[in-house]
């Protein structure tokens, strides 16, 4: 298990960027798969991207692809998230997440059942 905590939310016009951050806890986080997902009033958490143990391989929502980018400090336990060119319709709060299972070699199929530690969340709004 790690701990998680992510920062950077705010308010931002639509077309701007801001930057997500989450400081993870714990000796095993560059073992993990890490994940961002997020959740508008009244829908269901959906995935946004994740990035695996090693960096070297990263997945991406149709939504979002092309204006995010995740990314992984192993050194500084801390996963971004980059998000460019951003729509009222990304307005939500943003999670991170860390995978069950250590060094997990396939990342495109997994899904939120798949990820068992999760941060307290930080509100991203995009207006128009």
């Amino acid at each position: 298990q790690v701990q998680l905590v992510e920062s950077g939310g705010g308010l931002v016009q639509a077309g701007g960027s801001l930057r997500l951050s989450c400081a993870a806890s714990g000796r095993s986080f560059s073992m993990y798969t890490m994940g961002w997902f997020r959740q508008a009033p009244g829908k269901e958490r959906e995935f946004v991207a994740a990035i695996n143990w090693s960096g070297d391989s990263t997945y991406y929502a149709d939504s979002v692809k092309g204006r995010f980018t995740i990314s992984r400090d192993n050194a500084k336990n801390t996963v971004y998230l980059q998000m460019n060119s951003l729509k009222p319709e990304d307005t939500a709060v943003y999670y991170c997440a860390a995978d069950r299972r250590l060094r997990r070699t396939l990342i495109s199929t997994m899904t939120t059942s798949d990820f068992g530690s999760w941060g307290q969340g930080t509100q991203v709004t995009v207006s128009s």
